[in-house]
């Protein structure tokens, strides 16, 4: 009789560590990246009443198991530029203040004004930050430090390219027969210079338009501000077929290439740049005109390989956790990656707050790399993981160890009345 009780109170017990569990996990509905628990009972080992005796009674319920479900939760997007979410099988990678490493599911992250990423109760997210030379993966990831308040230097412009259609309805001498098309180039100091291009049909030649080039005369040297200078070397013919192709763009003067990119140089500019020295590219990389004249209104669009400098506008991470840094003038350049770490046998990390986890001396050897490698899941930007606790599931357990407990008190009084029955016997 007197193991009843304390057959009874294990019960009591582990049915209120099981009730705790499932309130924690309710508890943890919202949070980003929390994984729900479940729990296991296990029984007391039995005692035999009698050396030969084959009854056997229980002792009761040990302290229950609680098992860590890493199961994936519901991807959810987020404006948020920091927000990352991993999609199937990998922990993000962090550092406490102590430099201690720890795993976490939680993606929510900032940037501090130092430009370290962290999570949102202080640890430093790991991973690999780009110098100078590019972004290497294979050495050891680090803290991740952007760089902030940054500015992308002007790149300088080698080569343009002209795409435009001459009206074949075009009179030669009205405006009809000219056409002017802008081309801006970028120096070695991130100055902007527009050239100016002038198509004009021949009044003596069928098919055919003579060019030429001005740049402000501000812009150099040899020029007069407030009036166009005409730049040397910049001038010719294009020469089309009866179905308006392109033949030949031939530039005047006897050192003129007799095929490939026309040579231009703007010398003496007055910002200090120097001299300019550009090539003029009037087919594609298969080698088709970018010159037509059929009987459409004039039009004309370029391209050029030249940028001017920008400042840093912001980051965001990218499917697939790169950082890209955009700039104010539309470049974008991957500043960062995010690791990843694989771990065998998760169920083995121990909970350490803030939703981290922390490995146990019986936890795996983590293997940390880039997403979607080595059994590594992926990152989806802009998105953040929610919880995997389902509600209906915990209510349910919650009503299954309710009735537990009363079962275990049920016993507990049903056992006092027997003791109080065999009292008033003695009495």
């Amino acid at each position: 009789m007197s193991s009843t009780f304390s057959i009874a109170l294990s019960a009591l017990q582990a049915q209120s560590e099981a009730i705790d569990t499932t309130g924690n996990d309710l508890a943890n509905l919202n949070t980003t990246g929390f994984k729900g628990n479940t729990v296991a009972f296990k029984d007391l080992f039995n005692q035999a009443l009698g050396a030969n005796s084959q009854f056997q009674v229980g002792l009761g319920v040990g302290v229950p198991i609680s098992d860590t479900d890493f199961g994936q939760g519901a991807i959810q997007s987020s404006t948020s530029p920091y927000a990352a979410a991993i999609q199937g099988n990998g922990f993000f990678v962090v550092n406490n203040p102590s430099g201690q490493q720890l795993y976490t599911r939680d993606g929510d992250f900032t940037l501090d004004s130092s430009g370290t990423l962290k999570t949102q109760t202080g640890e430093t997210v790991q991973g690999w930050t780009a110098t100078a030379s590019g972004l290497n993966t294979s050495v050891a990831p680090s803290d991740i430090v952007l760089p902030t308040g940054s500015v992308l230097p002007p790149v300088t412009s080698t080569q343009f390219s002209i795409t435009a259609n001459l009206d074949a309805a075009g009179v030669a001498g009205q405006t009809s027969g000219t056409v002017s098309a802008p081309v801006q180039v970028v120096d070695s100091l991130g100055n902007t210079h527009t050239l100016t291009f002038t198509f004009t049909k021949s009044a003596t030649t069928a098919n055919t338009w003579n060019y030429s080039a001005t740049i402000p005369g501000a812009d150099v040297s040899a020029g007069t501000s407030g009036s166009p200078y005409t730049v040397p070397g910049a001038s010719g013919t294009l020469t089309f077929d009866a179905n308006g192709n392109i033949q030949s763009a031939t530039p005047t003067g006897a050192t003129a290439p007799a095929s490939g990119p026309i040579p231009i140089t703007l010398s003496g500019l007055t910002d200090g740049a120097g001299n300019l020295s550009l090539n003029w590219n009037t087919t594609d990389s298969s080698g088709t005109g970018l010159f037509t004249q059929y009987a459409e209104t004039s039009s004309s669009s370029y391209k050029t390989d030249g940028s001017a400098a920008a400042q840093l506008s912001g980051f965001a991470i990218q499917t697939g956790g790169q950082l890209v840094a955009t700039y104010s003038n539309g470049k974008q350049q991957v500043e960062a990656q995010l690791a990843l770490a694989s771990i065998q046998n998760p169920s083995s990390l121990s909970s350490v707050g803030n939703n981290n986890y922390a490995a146990t001396n019986q936890t795996a050897t983590a293997a940390i790399g880039v997403p979607q490698s080595g059994g590594r899941g992926q990152i989806d930007g802009g998105a953040l993981e929610a919880s995997n606790v389902d509600m209906a599931t915990q209510f349910t357990n919650l009503i299954v160890y309710q009735s537990g407990y009363q079962a275990a008190s049920k016993v507990i009084t049903t056992a006092n009345t027997m003791t109080q029955d065999l009292l008033n016997i003695i009495h």
